[in-house]
């Protein structure tokens, strides 16, 4: 019984992550495509128009166009994940926190995360590219590509980009702001979740026979439930600061995406943001406030298939415990 606890726990884990990272990753591409096509006059607000231009996407350029710059994606959190073990090393700001933090504490924690996604953040700019590039106008990237494209974006060399391209310094501080606002919302909401469903668990307590089952569940589901409306609550709180993000990254990046309104042929990005203040400004005037969500169904797509990934897992393994015991 132990060790089928500790394999369905893996098991678990494990179909969370493939649909984080694989099954979700066309939702991502799509919603960046949106983010920053400035052009568009359907703004894909809804998971339908989103499915739309998937399935054209699908037809003309095949199913690669729609998983590209998933490699990409995972090296920026190998990225991630090392700087943030490197620099809590060397320096004395905590990676977690005790459970009697103070505000020292807090206060180290967080500028470790934002420091964090400042380093990464040449390299999540390389990776945003591949995942909005039109499929229809590159040539196969490597998979390091993004790793070299990055380190090229520090020091000035590499792919030719435009006068218009932003530097560095101007994408630091939304960079890091929408990193660890991400981090801040889903970490209270995380702990709220697993707070409610750990009191609502103490109160019903199952009978004997379906105990085995239900400890089982109980240990594991509480965590991905948290987790799950975590990631979703910050992603909706911040998607608007993100659509900013994303337009000031690949500006003058000499970027050709997919056309989102039709799902096929191809437009350039032509921005000329002088910063944060001024892209906000310029979204507001000229596509009004939903300009900020545009592409916003694909988060919705994107949740629904977690929901039914989590909920297919729980049948599973429900299914299969009650057969063994």
């Amino acid at each position: 019984s132990e060790q089928l606890n500790r394999f369905a726990g893996f098991g678990i884990g494990l179909a969370s992550l493939f649909t984080e990272n694989v099954l979700a990753h066309p939702c991502i591409v799509l919603r960046r495509q949106c983010q920053v096509n400035y052009h568009a006059r359907n703004y894909n607000l809804t998971p339908f128009t989103i499915v739309n231009i998937m399935y054209s996407i699908n037809k003309t350029q095949g199913p690669r166009a729609l998983w590209k710059g998933m490699g990409s994606t995972f090296i920026v959190q190998g990225i991630t994940l090392g700087t943030e073990g490197i620099i809590s090393e060397f320096t004395p700001l905590p990676r977690e926190l005790s459970h009697k933090w103070n505000l020292k504490q807090i206060g180290g924690h967080l500028l470790l995360k934002g420091l964090t996604h400042v380093i990464a953040m040449p390299f999540y700019s390389a990776s945003l590219i591949e995942t909005v590039q039109s499929e229809i106008i590159r040539d196969n990237p490597g998979i390091l590509d993004c790793v070299k494209e990055g380190i090229g974006r520090v020091v000035g060399m590499g792919v030719p980009h435009s006068k218009r391209l932003l530097p560095l310094m101007v994408l630091t501080f939304p960079t890091a702001l929408h990193g660890v606002l991400h981090y801040v919302i889903s970490s209270i909401v995380q702990k709220l979740v697993l707070f409610v469903l750990k009191r609502d668990n103490s109160h019903n307590r199952p009978t004997e026979s379906s105990t085995s089952v239900q400890s089982m569940l109980d240990a594991y589901f509480p965590e991905l439930i948290a987790s799950f409306a975590a990631s979703l609550c910050a992603d909706v709180m911040l998607y608007p600061l993100e659509t900013v993000l994303h337009r000031l990254h690949i500006q003058g990046t000499r970027t050709i995406i997919d056309n989102t309104d039709l799902g096929y042929e191809v437009l350039p990005i032509n921005t000329q943001y002088e910063g944060m203040r001024d892209c906000i400004n310029t979204i507001k005037r000229e596509e009004g406030m939903l300009g900020f969500y545009k592409g916003f169904g694909a988060v919705i797509v994107q949740y629904t298939l977690h929901v039914a990934v989590l909920q297919l897992t729980k049948i599973m393994y429900s299914t299969l415990l009650q057969n063994v015991s």
